[in-house]
């Protein structure tokens, strides 16, 4: 899965670099960003449509009360937008779910630990 994500991913940085944000470095001829970074977060850009979890069942996300969620947990372990979903859910207050590899006691302990 994660070789055809990748490979997924880069197709479709190679068809969007006539589009790349203003002041994003490009490397290669081909127009690859030299920095994917820069690109996730330029202007008008949606972090969640680089997230690994874009092409995954939803349910692994909302796991039974009391279980630990592995699946996604493992799904967002190598995933680049990993913090931005963090961040997210942190600000956001997301009650539910697995977000940025991280369940909802997870997060709440994180606030607590952050606020003290």
């Amino acid at each position: 899965m994660a070789t055809s994500t990748s490979a997924a991913l880069r197709a479709r940085l190679l068809t969007r670099t006539d589009t790349l944000p203003e002041g994003v470095r490009q490397r290669h001829s081909d127009g690859t960003p030299a920095n994917l970074i820069d690109l996730i977060h330029g202007p008008g850009v949606d972090w969640q449509n680089f997230a690994n979890c874009q092409s995954t069942d939803p349910e692994a996300f909302f796991p039974e009360k009391g279980q630990p969620g592995e699946d996604a947990r493992r799904i967002c372990r190598n995933c680049i937008v990993r913090a931005d979903c963090l961040e997210y859910a942190l600000a956001a207050d997301e009650q539910f779910g697995v977000w940025g590899g991280m369940t909802e006691r997870e997060r709440r302990r994180l606030k607590r630990r952050a606020g003290d």
